[in-house]
């Protein structure tokens, strides 16, 4: 399996053009619909494809986590796929796939994998609002393959916060506010449980801000807000004070939306952070080739929180960190 996989290096060239590779895989067909799904993932999540080790049970896990394996002497927690996405099938599901993001690695269960698709972000769209309401959000993207057959990007983020319960309570009474009510944060992400993260993180501070769920959205508004400033006789950092934004997002990622802000003399000022759960080194510095000021990994709302004062206050990046 692990031939489907193609290196780092040729994988992180795609970085900065818009264009994405996908793993295809299935869950079985569901037995209420009869149909069998085609969903996608990020093949920069995907460390390895491997048939099903043997699980070891765990008790007071989450329902939809099967238990947990030993890989090169780490342990990782397995999850059923088609029961954490209510797929009623029978269906084995002999094939794992090892994901690594958000520095975390966890299995998959799946049916089966297919191939690797690569497109253009352009090609995926953000999904109808009923298909979001009927998956709970699982799902952030679609695309159509040439044959008809419709892929849905799963929101990966959302099933390791669900399945491992890092959204705790206590991390954001922990969050100082940073005492400045006329500041605005603009942020971008295509994760229903990163923007929810964000928020959260956002109001602790006592920061107000402004959001969307991809990289094109969130151009179309900045080219407003910029549009006004200028109109008004303001200068654009008055309106938006510091851009967050996700790599992997529909339509117009990450990377592309940084490039259109850095090089748009109008947003002179005006730091991009970019936060996202590809939290490897070449990530960041691809994400500094584009232009990004500083780099957060997801799930860290404290370190998020940190980031966001020290920047928004204007004080110098700590050693180390993107410049």
């Amino acid at each position: 399996m692990s031939d489907l996989l193609k290196s780092i290096d040729a994988r992180t060239r795609l970085a900065g053009t818009n264009k994405l590779e996908i793993l295809l895989f299935s869950l079985g067909t569901d037995a209420r619909t009869g149909r069998r799904e085609t969903f996608g993932i990020n093949v920069f999540k995907v460390r390895e494809v491997m048939r099903t080790p043997p699980i070891t049970a765990a008790p007071e896990m989450p329902p939809s986590v099967q238990g947990m394996v030993s890989l090169r002497g780490a342990l990782v927690p397995v999850v059923d796929l088609a029961r954490y996405a209510g797929v009623a099938t029978d269906t084995p599901r002999s094939i794992m796939i090892v994901t690594e993001y958000a520095g975390h690695t966890q299995g998959f269960l799946v049916e089966g994998v297919d191939t690797i698709l690569r497109l253009d972000w352009s090609q995926m769209r953000v999904p109808p609002a009923m298909l979001l309401a009927e998956m709970g959000g699982l799902v952030t993207a679609v695309t159509e393959l040439p044959d008809g057959r419709l892929v849905m990007m799963m929101d990966v983020e959302k099933v390791l916060s669900e399945t491992t319960g890092y959204d705790d309570e206590i991390v954001y009474r922990n969050i100082k506010p940073i005492g400045n009510s006329g500041l605005t944060v603009f942020f971008a992400d295509d994760s229903a449980v990163a923007r929810k993260q964000i928020r959260r993180t956002l109001e602790a501070m006592g920061v107000k801000y402004v959001s969307t769920i991809n990289g094109r959205e969130a151009w179309e508004e900045l080219e407003k807000m910029a549009d006004y400033a200028q109109a008004s006789g303001q200068a654009v950092t008055e309106l938006i004070s510091l851009l967050l934004t996700d790599i992997e997002m529909p339509e117009m990622d990450g990377y592309i939306l940084t490039k259109k802000v850095k090089s748009d003399p109008r947003f002179a000022g005006v730091p991009v952070i970019m936060h996202s759960s590809l939290s490897g080194m070449s990530n960041q510095q691809l994400g500094k080739s584009v232009g990004v000021d500083e780099y957060v990994p997801k799930f860290e709302p404290q370190r998020l929180s940190e980031t966001l004062a020290r920047r928004l206050r204007h004080e110098l990046p700590a050693v180390g960190q993107l410049t």
